[in-house]
């Protein structure tokens, strides 16, 4: 097929004028069963590269992706085309993707997308032999190699499959973010002679900032003074999801428009989100990294990181969500040097230390483990046990059965820790490198484009060190007071209502991080400091109205401390005698707990309060409303607990309040 040719089908099927040079050279190879590694700037547009062949095959094209929202996304528009294409993955029911695999065996689906993690699953295994596969793509190809800035342990496995394909069936892995490193691994790793094609990453439609600040009271500040400035939308990127609800709670305050986004949302929430963001209803999503890569709006006009990403690739990433359509975009990153705290706990969450590899071979030559069991064994998360089991199972260190539990392998070779080491310096040198972005007095763009490997002759002037305006802020009495205002009025939900329990939603006065509270707790319980403070009864009570207004409860029930004493026993006869209701003394402990901040995971943190108290009088909450009281909520285990109990003895409704939640160990 002739390029003249395969536009004129172009023009008829996709509604598109002609292909980019680039797009056509990979078009033309995958005809000819070849394998492509396209490393091209996000916008240039490579699904269009694997899309058009996929519709004149006369199999099933499978792409694997990590990104639901895109897989959302990109189905929407090929079946508006009438192209016959289909998604799997975990948001979906069980008998939705069943569905969908027969459908692909049956040879109705054209273009069929799937998430890596599948490649588990005994259905979908068998289904690759039973389908006319004619394509594999690897969509994100850099989750591929352990170098790369997103590596997922799931990746590694769609490497078996392309192993096995027969040769002259194409293979296209596309990225818009690779390193030299990164691209020579994934490359080495799908094999079949595969040509690698690079592209130009500049993007001279951005305009780039940094913003050096010394608090976070800064940068709320300086957004609250000048998002609206902005034109059109955009995406506040945050470190973690708290943070997404605190700058989101921010702006409403201000009134204006927004809403947060992170992975906890349930999957209809996000679709709503991310259709909303398509069809411009907020000013701004204020997002962790979990969305954007999936989102095909062109014209995003600003995207702002409130925290310093873990290297430069993944800020090329995050930030190439801006302005695909060539309109001027704003691209702005906020930075004070406490900042790198956070990245550098993401480097040590995505390798775990060696000791913590050791627990888990310990654990599992004592005895075959599920996931649930291993979590409880070695108190790690299940991000990191999944880390692990994925290096030791390539190690041939261990081994997964067909019932998914664990299996030490006899004569097992000694655990290999170079790669390791080598690795998790690699990433901290590419945090290194983002702080020199930040302090460079050059090009920012050039800086970028040099580090990804483009080292392509242009001139730069479009960022703060190259023509235009640097960003001070300016901090005033007047939005000091506002910000004071807002902190006095905005109280984190406790989300613990369960199946089962008559405890309902309840209210923290404050993040324990993100405020003077958490230091006043800090004092009280682990300094001496006395009894909790007087602001921080005025603070809850603020809380208890903002929730409750002026409900009446039968009874006030406190948590009993693990190690702090009366501390709680004390504020919450405080709190009782002022909002004039009686107080019972009754909730004890039946056995010894530890105190939850010891437990790394969910499993053990349950473990640890399950059964741990009793009610001595149980007729004195029997059709009672209580308002249960602790000072600090952190899994939520100890009052869903407490909740349990009091709703077993017949309490009606069971209301939990805390002085503080923590910021919790769930960043995107």
């Amino acid at each position: 097929m002739t390029r003249q040719e395969a536009e004129k089908i172009l023009q008829q099927r996709f509604k598109l004028p002609k292909f980019y040079d680039e797009q056509w050279e990979t078009i033309e190879k995958i005809f000819r069963g070849e394998r492509v590694l396209l490393i091209e700037k996000t916008g240039f547009g490579k699904s269009l590269c694997f899309q058009f062949p996929a519709i004149l095959f006369d199999g099933t094209t499978v792409i694997f992706s990590p990104l639901i929202a895109l897989m959302r996304d990109q189905v929407k528009k090929l079946t508006a085309l009438g192209i016959s294409a289909k998604c799997i993955n975990s948001e979906q029911t069980s008998e939705e993707n069943s569905q969908i695999i027969n459908e692909a065996k049956a040879g109705k689906i054209k273009i069929l997308y799937i998430a890596p993690e599948r490649q588990e699953n005994n259905e979908w295994i068998e289904a690759t032999r039973q389908m006319n596969l004619r394509m594999v793509v690897v969509d994100e190809a850099h989750c591929i190699s352990v170098w790369g800035h997103d590596f997922r342990p799931a990746f590694r496995r769609i490497i078996n499959l392309v192993k096995l394909l027969p040769a002259g069936l194409p293979v296209l892995a596309t990225t818009a973010t690779a390193t030299k490193r990164v691209e020579q691994d994934v490359a080495k790793q799908i094999g079949g002679n595969i040509t690698t094609l690079r592209g130009n990453l500049m993007r001279d439609n951005f305009k780039l900032f940094v913003v050096k600040v010394s608090s976070e009271d800064e940068k709320l500040i300086w957004l609250g003074k000048n998002l609206e400035k902005f034109p059109g939308s955009g995406i506040i990127y945050t470190g973690t999801r708290v943070d997404t609800e605190i700058y989101s709670k921010w702006f409403e305050h201000l009134k204006i428009s927004s809403t947060g986004y992170n992975a906890g949302l349930d999957a209809e929430t996000r679709i709503a989100i991310e259709n909303s963001l398509m069809n411009n209803q907020w000013k701004c999503i204020i997002s962790t990294n979990a969305l954007g890569m999936g989102i095909d709006k062109p014209d995003i006009r600003f995207i702002i990181h409130t925290q310093i990403p873990q290297s430069p690739i993944h800020y090329y990433q995050e930030i190439g969500r801006a302005g695909r359509d060539g309109q001027p975009s704003y691209i702005i990153l906020f930075y004070n040097p406490d900042d790198k705290r956070l990245p550098e706990a993401f480097i040590e969450g995505g390798r775990p230390s060696i000791k913590k590899y050791e627990k888990v071979i310990a654990a599992v030559k004592a005895e075959l483990l599920g996931e649930k069991d291993l979590m409880r064994r070695t108190n790690l998360k299940q991000n990191q046990i999944r880390v692990i089991k994925a290096d030791l199972i390539e190690q041939k260190i261990i081994r997964q059965l067909a019932n998914k539990k664990i299996e030490y392998i006899f004569d097992a070779p000694a655990l290999d820790t170079r790669a390791f080491e080598e690795l998790r310096a690699a990433k901290t040198k590419d945090l290194g490198s983002m702080i020199e972005y930040v302090e460079t007095n050059a090009s920012r763009m050039k800086f970028l484009c040099d580090y990804l490997g483009d080292t392509s002759n242009h001139t730069f002037t479009n960022c703060d060190n190259t023509g235009e305006k640097k960003i001070a802020v300016q901090v005033t009495r007047e939005w000091t007071e506002k910000l004071q205002a807002f902190r006095e009025d905005y109280f984190p939900e406790l989300v613990v209502e369960s199946r089962g329990s008559n405890i309902v939603n309840g209210v923290a006065s404050s993040y324990y991080g993100v405020s003077s509270v958490g230091s006043a707790l800090h004092r009280s319980k682990y300094e001496n400091g006395g009894a909790f403070p007087n602001f921080l009864v005025s603070l809850v009570l603020k809380a208890f109205r903002k929730k409750f207004g002026q409900e009446k409860f039968d009874l006030v029930v406190y948590v009993p401390p693990t190690s702090s004493g009366d501390l709680v026993k004390t504020f919450a006869t405080t709190v009782a005698q002022i909002l004039k209701f009686p107080i019972s003394h009754n909730l004890k402990k039946q056995r010894q707990t530890s105190e939850q901040k010891v437990f790394e995971n969910s499993y053990l943190k349950s473990d640890n309060v399950k059964d741990a108290f009793t009610f001595a009088v149980p007729e004195e909450v029997n059709g009672k409303s209580i308002l249960l009281i602790d000072d600090i909520f952190d899994s939520g285990a100890t009052v869903k607990e407490a909740g349990r109990l009091l709703t077993t003895f017949g309490a009606t409704k069971i209301a939990p309040i805390v002085i503080a939640r923590t910021v919790g160990g769930d960043l995107v």
